[in-house]
């Protein structure tokens, strides 16, 4: 009787949780859905309209949320129906400012309450960037799934033309679908890769992970970001080697590095248009890098640049107490991470500056540098909109060869280094073909037009090509000549030729090449056969659902919720590049390493859930990012004599398949 009790209070505790849960989803929509006029709940509008933020209760006592009253009470706070950008310092202290509210509230009567009640009152976009991040760190709201930014902000990812066509669709109250197509034309050699840079699915990627990993970021908010600098290094040295590998299956030649004292080779017209604030700056070709007015001057860039430089040549940055910090070793990329970007984890903001950071904003102003036109933030000051410009790749090809630097700087790895006594991989097959195409997606568009008295809905969307892969699985076979041990399988691709044909050296095939996937697997003795799906890869997410499709979910209790974890991954449909009709050449590299010493977290082969990286304090794999190929290889038969290592050679086809909505 007393086990029938137990099991009893455990099913209602469950089902406590559940309801708890559909509940903290349905409020975090209702918060985010029409963002430019009143709350569309009743009972979330009414809890915005009797709140009361001092009586709250708060892990720092209240502290935060005194300080966000008295500068909305001042009138002090940006006025609503005004642009936002993360790099505009007061933009961005007042979004931290609600931020740190609902980071410290204690429970989710607190973080509603405040949320429903300061967004009313504070600025549209620091209200939407707080709220995104807050969900995305606070213990409240781990199972809670945002809906994505393109449609909470669609102006942001969506042509100026189509979101005008939008208008005029609710003005006549006649349903539409529009097509919107990329910025350019034939004309400018930059539009064949377009489909990447502009892809919505990868500007939602690029600014989950800022949100994940932000650079503002202090462990006072509860928790280490664990890797961060190095985190910093890999996603934009990926996002930079993929971009190559588009440009190379679109005949054209990777990416060159942006220089200072150059001009910016490529101009950009993002064809877009802030919500409130006029049009996204344009930028001519040819243009010479110019000082920017209470930002930074060009000589004090190239200044940072070489006591960064410095710095890996010497092996140590030196801190804020001119104590030396050895970066001579595997940790020193996770340093120079933080001090390139710069976060606040850097040791020396003062002497080596923030890099990563202030170039963005000098880049993005180089079409107003002096502020005579008085225009808004261009696309590099926003990480929803910055890989739409071209120039966002010179820039991070740039620092990526910083990074190199430092890479190259350290001893290549032994053969001692590599293998895993006892275990050789006797075959690497791939079933089903390689092959890309471009499918339409669809998207609403109901946020992006203004709500009036007594004018009904219509619907509204855009559908836009974007490029997706046919699912094919990896087949690999692993003799393990022990007893059972546990393996890291790590699956690599770098083009085999460059634009003019020749081959890439193992070395610069090394760098250039793309993470496909990394898994722990429990190998028995003697022969295992491995099959891992192109769907199954920990480097990419699926689509985020559509904000229709998580109220669809949440009213129907919260089922199929939890098969969605979060948008910092790469979509899963870019787990290839485009290739091209005769079949793009790739090497296709595995290696298998010793799983328990590579481990940082227990039982990682039976872990099918997505790690929060930060909030789970550990990244997952003790190896540095890209390892085994993270150094300099002066001869390539260390690995190509290896075991446990295995070198094939696959096409990428894409045969101008294009599936229309």
């Amino acid at each position: 009787m007393r086990v029938l009790v137990v099991l009893g209070l455990i099913a209602a505790a469950a089902f406590q949780v559940v309801s708890a849960d559909v509940q903290k989803q349905k409020d975090v929509l209702y918060l985010l859905h029409r963002i430019y006029g009143d709350i569309q709940d009743a009972d979330l509008l009414a809890t915005a309209n009797s709140f009361d933020p001092a009586g709250g209760s708060y892990s720092d006592g209240g502290a935060a949320v005194q300080r966000l009253l008295k500068g909305l009470n001042d009138g002090r706070l940006l006025e609503q129906k005004h642009w936002f950008s993360l790099f505009n310092t007061r933009h961005r202290n007042e979004a931290l400012l609600l931020f740190d509210v609902l980071i410290h509230s204690s429970d989710w009567a607190t973080f509603v309450g405040n949320a429903a009640f300061f967004r009313q009152k504070i600025n549209e976009g620091e209200f939407v960037y707080a709220l995104y991040v807050a969900v995305i760190h606070s213990p409240l709201t781990e199972d809670v799934v945002l809906p994505p930014l393109y449609e909470i902000t669609p102006h942001l990812f969506t042509n100026s033309e189509v979101i005008e066509a939008a208008y005029r669709a609710k003005q006549k109250q006649t349903p539409g679908k529009f097509e919107s197509t990329f910025t350019g034309t034939k004309k400018n050699p930059e539009q064949r890769v377009a489909y990447f840079g502009e892809d919505i699915g990868l500007n939602t990627h690029h600014v989950t992970w800022h949100m994940e990993f932000p650079f503002w970021w202090d462990d006072e908010y509860g928790h280490h970001l664990d890797r961060k600098g190095e985190n910093f290094f890999w996603v934009h040295h990926q996002l930079t080697v993929r971009f190559d590998a588009e440009r190379l299956s679109n005949y054209l030649d990777p990416v060159g590095e942006l220089h200072w004292y150059k001009p910016i080779v490529d101009g950009f017209a993002p064809h877009t248009t802030y919500k409130y604030g006029g049009q996204f700056p344009a930028r001519p070709d040819n243009v010479k890098f110019e000082d920017v007015d209470d930002v930074a001057r060009i000589r004090d860039m190239v200044i940072v640049e070489s006591r960064i430089r410095d710095a890996i040549a010497h092996g140590y940055i030196i801190d804020s107490h001119g104590k030396q910090i050895d970066i001579s070793n595997e940790k020193g990329i996770d340093i120079l991470g933080d001090v390139i970007e710069s976060s606040l984890y850097s040791p020396n903001v003062q002497y080596y500056g923030a890099l990563h950071n202030t170039a963005h904003i000098v880049l993005g102003r180089q079409g107003d540098p002096h502020g005579k036109f008085d225009l808004p933030p261009g696309v590099l000051e926003h990480f929803e909109t910055a890989t739409r410009d071209p120039s966002f790749f010179r820039l991070h090809k740039y620092m990526d060869n910083i990074f190199k630097e430092h890479k190259d700087s350290l001893p290549p790895y032994t053969k001692a280094d590599l293998e895993f006594s006892g275990v050789s991989i006797s075959e690497v097959n791939v079933v089903g073909e390689l092959e890309t195409y471009f499918e339409d997606f669809e998207y609403n568009l109901i946020n992006a037009v203004d709500d009036a008295e007594g004018i009904p809905d219509v619907d509204i969307s855009t559908y836009v090509p974007r490029l997706n892969h046919k699912e094919f699985t990896f087949k690999i076979d692993i003799e393990n000549g022990g007893s059972p041990r546990l393996a890291t399988v790590r699956i690599f691709a770098w083009p085999h030729k460059d634009n003019n044909g020749i081959e890439f050296t193992f070395d610069e095939g090394r760098w250039n090449a793309i993470e496909l996937d990394k898994f722990w697997v429990s190998l028995a003795g003697g022969k295992n056969s491995i099959e891992r799906k192109s769907t199954e890869s920990s480097v990419t997410v699926p689509d985020v659902p559509s904000i229709d499709t998580l109220f669809a979910k949440t009213a129907a209790g919260g089922d199929g919720l939890s098969e969605f974890a979060s948008a910092t991954g790469l979509p899963n449909r870019f787990l290839l590049p485009k290739g091209n009709d005769k079949g793009l050449e790739f090497d296709l590299v595995v290696a298998v390493t010793d799983g328990d010493a590579d481990a940082a977290v227990p039982d990682l082969h039976l872990n099918t859930k997505y790690n929060h990286y930060g909030a789970n304090g550990v990244y997952p794999d003790k190896r540095p990012h890209g390892y085994p190929l993270d150094r300099r290889v002066p001869d390539e038969r260390v690995f190509e004599e290896l075991p446990n290592f295995k070198h094939i050679q696959v096409k990428v086809f894409n045969h101008g398949e294009h599936i229309h909505s």
